[in-house]
């Protein structure tokens, strides 16, 4: 039996969200017909031959969108013909040992009608070698046979994972990303973009602070802090929130 005040708190958290720019539409639509396609924020590879590589975030499927948001790493080296997405899909449990799957889609595709958010992009000389230890870090994903939604491990502690490996990312991920702050059994260790100092009790408690992350405090997975792309806030994500794209490089054309 529904709770009669689910009704409520959904309308009272969609206000927040709309408040901020954000729709509640995709937690209340069919996954089995809910839109993938495309968004216009990655350049297709035939127009652009230099290696690139793309972060992005998107609102989850359901309920648990009001809250959080599925990331993933898409890829592509010099030359490619087709961009790689690197992520983590709990489902994938159900027939398969390991969550993380590495293939090739659309890299702005919606997450099940949810609109994806380009969090960081690196582009040019240099990008292959990223990409290269961008495979190895995935491929050495401790958590792959483990998938909780909280406090983790989940997507965004794959791709903080990945973070941490590769900090010329400078990923700065927002406060909906629940489960960045996921380290296991380990209390100390770099903050999610994989700059300065975190301490993390399971994901659940903790502090970060770095030049990239700013300065977080994680309160049961919720997370509250500031950074040089605005303020974060739970529910909301970031607010002020400034381009997460290198500045010296060109927008991605499509």
């Amino acid at each position: 039996m529904r709770h009669p005040l689910r009704p409520v708190l959904y309308a009272l958290v969609c206000a927040v969200l709309m408040t901020a720019g954000v729709s509640c539409t995709s937690t209340r639509s069919d996954w089995r017909t809910a839109s993938r396609e495309p968004v216009g924020l990655a350049p297709d590879p035939a127009d652009v031959k230099e290696a690139m590589v793309q972060v992005y975030g998107a609102r989850t499927i359901g309920a648990k969108g009001l809250f959080g948001v599925h990331t993933w790493v898409a890829v592509k080296p010099t030359d490619a013909r087709q961009w790689t997405v690197y992520e983590v899909v709990g489902w994938r449990l159900r027939w398969s040992d390991s969550a993380v799957a590495v293939h090739s889609r659309p890299p702005d595709g919606r997450w099940f009608g949810a609109a994806p958010e380009l969090y960081a992009q690196r582009r040019g000389a240099g990008v292959d070698e990223l990409i290269e230890r961008i495979d190895r870090a995935a491929r050495s994903y401790p958590y792959g046979a483990e998938y909780r939604a909280w406090p983790g491990p989940n997507s965004n502690t794959f791709t903080s994972w990945i973070a941490r490996a590769v900090p010329e990312l400078e990923l700065d991920l927002p406060a909906t990303a629940i489960g960045k702050d996921y380290l296991g059994s380990s209390i100390v260790g770099a903050a999610p973009s994989g700059r300065g100092l975190q301490l993390s009790l399971a994901g659940v408690f903790g502090v970060a602070v770095s030049g990239v992350d700013g300065v977080e405090l994680n309160l049961l997975g919720l997370n509250f802090g500031v950074s040089r792309n605005g303020l974060k806030l739970p529910i909301v994500g970031r607010v002020g929130s400034g381009s997460k794209a290198d500045p010296a490089e060109p927008p991605p054309t499509r």
